[in-house]
């Protein structure tokens, strides 16, 4: 039951705007940062998210990704096919969790509020939260990485191969802490900045790949070597069963956005504007990135007789220190405009929201940082199986089922109608289920996230998965995910629907 004391305002295009945002601004869940969007701050045109998508698609981890699948052995055809209809996948659910930050104003743990209830929207945000953590040590671990070559090649010897702590040069550390220091300035200064960061870096970012690829064409003698790379997987059995769990790794890349979206589409001047903006953005700039990646790898697999996935240590061995410094610092402008969008935003609104008179979104961007480092992300992409099949497939898995939930919830049950001022009151209104929580939605994720992930194998997971008999849907987890929250939200929409609020 919606206890709005005045109607919302509609837009002609169908945004809503609270009329008197008074009635929850004393609720202990309202804070600035989590409140509606007014209408006239809903300025984010086309360019915008196709910035956001080139400054977050053009980064390191994008190009390792592509990169590492000629590692598993997969030719350039088998690579891009890939990759590209991973894209494809994720971005419908992209598409349709975006449309209610830009139609409410509402960042993505508001936006889960809605079927998981005001209390347990938190486990989904943190769930989230806590990834976006993990990506964020890693994209500060690559650039830091990058900064290390750059400053190694001016530096020399005594730069690269200084004394090693904890199995690292000090010299590499410190670049990882200095870039850890730049990200967390600029976060501290909020999301308007992060948009003008976004919107100057998005042209650059592709000179580093682009020159990464030229050098290695000329030193190749052109195409041909590359083109001709044989997969050593062929198209057979040995094929499939890298192909797809591969596929679900494509997909969970950009999982964690295909939920967070309304955190950037809340600021949308409308729904066309954030949906052209993303069609163009996301496929053709991972595709772009990819076959780039794809192609430079293979020629230097054609040169130096192993595929090195990582474009730092690539760029180590080119002749032309001037080439290498060019590519280096747009590869590391691109990661820290890949990290802020991606990485530091999400965590912000999440870690804001478990504690909203306590935590602002600038001190959400530094738990962040500080649990990206605890976490240890050196240690998840030191092997691309492991970077694939365990990191990327297992958290993919967990929130497909969140995806579902949200999909069944606000397309198929709500039909795109939320009560907004309710998504905000304490102890009462359409969203405080039973003391904040819906049951429901939760078993939903529990049951999706078992099927998705309860087999998995390989790595860290035992040989035989966590749950043996699972463990055949490993290899599917984001679809097994998606589907199985979808399914079990809907199947209990009728006492969803009569669910009463206390």
């Amino acid at each position: 039951m919606a206890v709005e004391s005045s109607p919302p305002q509609v837009t002609p295009d169908g945004r809503v705007e609270l009329s008197d945002a008074g009635p929850i601004k004393d609720s202990r869940f309202f804070n600035p940062e989590l409140a509606p969007v007014p209408i006239e701050q809903r300025t984010w045109t086309t360019y915008n998210f196709f910035a956001l998508w080139m400054g977050m698609a053009h980064n390191i981890p994008s190009y390792t990704l592509a990169a590492s699948l000629i590692a598993l052995g997969m030719d350039w055809v088998q690579a891009f096919l890939t990759i590209t209809l991973g894209n494809l996948i994720v971005l419908v659910p992209m598409l349709l969790n975006s449309h209610a930050g830009t139609k409410y104003g509402i960042p993505f743990p508001v936006f889960a509020r809605a079927f998981y209830g005001i209390r347990g929207a938190n486990l989904v945000a943190l769930l989230r939260a806590f990834i976006a953590c993990a990506w964020f040590g890693i994209q500060t671990w690559v650039g830091g990485k990058a900064l290390h070559v750059i400053v190694g090649r001016l530096a020399g010897d005594g730069w690269t191969k200084a004394s090693v702590v904890g199995g690292q040069p000090w010299t590499l550390w410190l670049c990882f802490f200095g870039f850890w220091v730049v990200q967390m300035l600029v976060i501290w200064r909020g999301m308007d900045a992060i948009r003008r960061f976004e919107n100057w870096t998005a042209p650059l970012v592709s000179i580093g790949f682009l020159i990464l690829l030229g050098y290695v064409l000329v030193k190749a003698g052109g195409f041909g070597p590359i083109l001709h790379q044989n997969s050593t997987l062929g198209w057979g059995a040995g094929f499939w069963k890298v192909f797809f769990p591969s596929l679900m790794g494509m997909i969970a890349f950009w999982s964690t956005l295909s939920l967070n979206m309304p955190d950037f589409t809340r600021f949308g001047g409308s729904q066309k504007k954030q949906v052209t903006g993303q069609i163009l953005g996301l496929p053709t700039t991972m595709s772009f990135i990819a076959i780039v990646a794809i192609l430079t790898t293979s020629g230097a697999q054609a040169l130096y007789g192993e595929a090195i996935w990582d474009p730092a240590d690539l760029a180590s061995r080119f002749d032309s220190t001037i080439l290498v410094l060019i590519a280096l610092i747009s590869l590391v402008l691109a990661t820290i405009s890949a990290n802020l969008a991606a990485n530091v935003v999400s965590p912000s609104y999440d870690f804001s929201n478990a504690f909203p008179k306590r935590i602002t979104f600038a001190i959400g961007g530094l738990i962040t940082g500080v649990v990206g480092i605890l976490i240890q992300p050196w240690r998840l992409i030191s092997d691309p199986s492991i970077y694939i099949f365990a990191w990327l497939g297992f958290y993919g898995g967990l929130l497909a089922s969140v995806a579902g939930v949200f999909v069944a919830g606000y397309w198929v049950i709500k039909k795109t109608r939320l009560e907004l001022a309710d998504l905000y009151l304490d102890g009462r209104g359409a969203y405080w289920f039973n003391g904040g929580w819906n049951w429901r939605a939760v078993l939903a994720t529990l049951v999706g996230s078992v099927l998705a992930v309860g087999g998995a194998y390989g790595g860290p997971f035992p040989a035989d998965g966590l749950i043996p008999f699972l463990k055949p849907l490993y290899d599917y987890n984001w679809v097994i995910g998606f589907v199985a929250g979808f399914l079990v939200f809907f199947a209990l929409k009728e006492n969803t629907a009569k669910e009463k609020t206390r």
